[in-house]
């Protein structure tokens, strides 16, 4: 089953250079959850022929312009293509009545409902789930309320192994094979252990995005053996002093919150737009934690279950 992630903008403040604001869709399982929707998000949507109609849920870190300007447009297309489905916001205290104002002023009654749940930016707390998928929050060190997310698959089923299933076995036993449990007669005799039918559970794999935040290591027991995680990296080294003052952080400060959590791959974004070329960021990440990638628009990362 899918774990894909797709950049959709990877630019802080402004647009620049042909990178956009930040914006980005994961796909569980076919569950598509966008996670902050800059200005041109919709835009982006179309162009990398992602399936907006979708997405039900909706997650926006913060306030700053750069990571919500979007999300009005999109509304508004969602409404105009006839969508009918709820639709599920997640967002810090004010998001609500910014999108019933302009809902108000436009004269706009929605085909569809909106759904919004305000985030606690102090707490981590559970914000979806089913039986195949968590989300939840967490929070970050910025100049306004923030807050990360984490989304994981819950433990898969063990797999039957195919080769060694015995002939007959009831649906109800091959059920209980996927839960783990061994195979009893009605009298309680063991009839079949489950390690001798089953192979192990495919990978849960896990996403973590932390938003915009100065270097700040407690957020590490929240994010600690992800599979993948975004952290920002607004600015190289040179400028770290700067990103103190600016609740960001740099690339060095993102590779370093990546070996400490024990992350398996790290990807980072949010770039500044004095800056034209990205290559020294790979490089200085790079140098404390090897397996980074840049937040390349348009670009998918999958998370194999291996």
């Amino acid at each position: 089953m899918s774990f894909q992630l797709k950049i959709l903008g990877s630019n802080s403040a402004t647009p620049a250079y042909g990178r956009h604001h930040t914006a980005q869709l994961l796909n569980v399982q076919n569950h598509y959850f966008l996670i902050d929707c800059g200005e041109a998000t919709q835009i982006q949507l179309s162009r990398y022929k992602c399936k907006t109609q979708r997405i039900n849920h909706i997650f926006i870190s913060h306030l700053h312009g750069d990571h919500y300007l979007g999300l009005m447009g999109l509304i508004f297309t969602m409404h105009l293509m006839g969508r009918q489905a709820d639709l599920h916001i997640f967002g810090q205290k004010g998001l609500e009545e910014i999108i019933v104002t302009q809902l108000k002023y436009s004269g706009t009654v929605l085909n569809y409902t909106i759904i919004f749940r305000e985030l606690n930016p102090a707490l981590s707390e559970i914000l979806f789930e089913d039986e195949w998928v968590e989300v939840k929050s967490f929070p970050l060190n910025h100049r306004i309320p923030c807050s990360g997310f984490i989304i994981k698959e819950k433990p898969k089923p063990y797999r039957i192994d195919k080769e060694k299933l015995p002939p007959n076995l009831s649906l109800v036993n091959i059920a209980r094979l996927k839960k783990g449990e061994d195979i009893y007669d009605d009298q309680g005799n063991l009839v079949y252990k489950n390690r001798d039918l089953t192979l192990p559970p495919r990978k849960s794999r896990s996403y973590a995005y932390c938003s915009d935040t100065k270097y700040d290591e407690t957020i590490i027991h929240y994010i600690k053996n992800v599979d993948l995680l975004y952290h920002e990296a607004t600015f190289l080294l040179e400028r770290e002093q700067w990103a103190e003052q600016t609740f960001h952080s740099t690339t060095e400060q993102a590779a370093r919150i990546a070996l400490l959590a024990e992350a398996k791959q790290l990807i980072i974004g949010h770039f500044s737009a004095r800056y034209k070329d990205l290559t020294p960021f790979l490089t200085e990440a790079r140098h404390i934690f090897n397996n980074t990638l840049l937040a390349t628009e348009g670009e998918a990362i999958d998370v194999p279950d291996l």
